[in-house]
């Protein structure tokens, strides 16, 4: 970490032994100049906002179905955990396909125009493409804590809510919610750190096309380093980009954590 610091203060291309120091002016030039990480970085917050809130809402939902008593929900649970086990990289390439391939064949089949989309051929589509990918995989993760913490939900204080005359919907607002934010908290926390962070899917399914619309922020401190070989201004990116990481997270923890408490 403290080596990351001080490259971040230097001009230097990660092969010869001459480090050139310069200061602060890489994090100058980050924060007025580069417009690149700027495009970057709004991307990253869109799609974080997007990923996160999707994320979390299909994969409450998903164990609010599984915690009741269907005969197939173990096999159900499997099913949808399952797409977090596959790695980032691979599974860009397989929806990269599926966009391309899977999409237009369903599309003329069909007729509907949503299958026939020009899914990564436009900033709007492929921007929507990963945050259905990156809902996808995360969902299935996010669903088992939500649903640990719906099973240590106590029964009795849904029964006397049933006999208190409480329908699902004010069971679900006043009960379940409630006592289930710690997990909200954790669950918040994975997907706002692990959207911002994004760079195997990101690579793997868009490369930051069309035209650098797509680029995150990790994409582009990765080619910043290692195919334009300035290391020096890569790192300090990284380090800017940690400090507003960091920051985010523990205003939600915070927040979240203060829910909690009122809960």
């Amino acid at each position: 970490f403290f080596m990351s610091f001080y490259y971040s203060l230097t001009q230097w291309n990660g092969v010869t032994s001459e480090v050139n120091w310069v200061g602060l002016y890489n994090f100058a030039y980050i924060l007025t100049s580069d417009e690149g990480f700027r495009t970057s970085f709004w991307f990253t917050t869109r799609y974080t906002v997007a990923a996160v809130l999707g994320a979390n809402l299909l994969g409450f939902a998903l164990a609010l179905a599984l915690t009741l008593p269907l005969k197939s929900r173990n096999v159900l649970r499997t099913v949808f955990f399952l797409p977090n086990v596959i790695a980032g990289l691979l599974l860009g390439f397989i929806w990269q396909f599926i966009f391309v391939r899977g999409f237009a064949a369903i599309g003329q089949w069909t007729g509907l125009a949503f299958f026939n989309l020009p899914w990564l051929g436009t900033a709007g589509t492929a921007f929507w493409g990963m945050v259905i990918v990156s809902v996808w995989q995360m969902a299935g993760y996010l669903m088992v804590i939500y649903i640990a913490a719906i099973i240590n939900v106590p029964k009795d204080l849904l029964e006397a809510a049933k006999i208190d005359g409480a329908n699902r919907f004010h069971m679900l607002k006043s009960v379940i919610v409630p006592l289930v934010m710690p997990a909200f908290t954790v669950c918040l926390f994975l997907a706002i750190s692990w959207s911002f962070k994004v760079f195997d899917l990101n690579l793997s399914l868009t490369k930051g096309g069309p035209f650098g619309s797509t680029e995150s922020v990790a994409l582009n401190i990765y080619d910043e380093a290692f195919q334009n070989n300035r290391y020096g201004l890569g790192t300090a990116k990284a380090l800017v980009f940690f400090v507003i990481v960091a920051a985010v997270t523990s205003l939600q923890v915070y927040f979240t954590k203060r829910k909690e408490v009122e809960s």
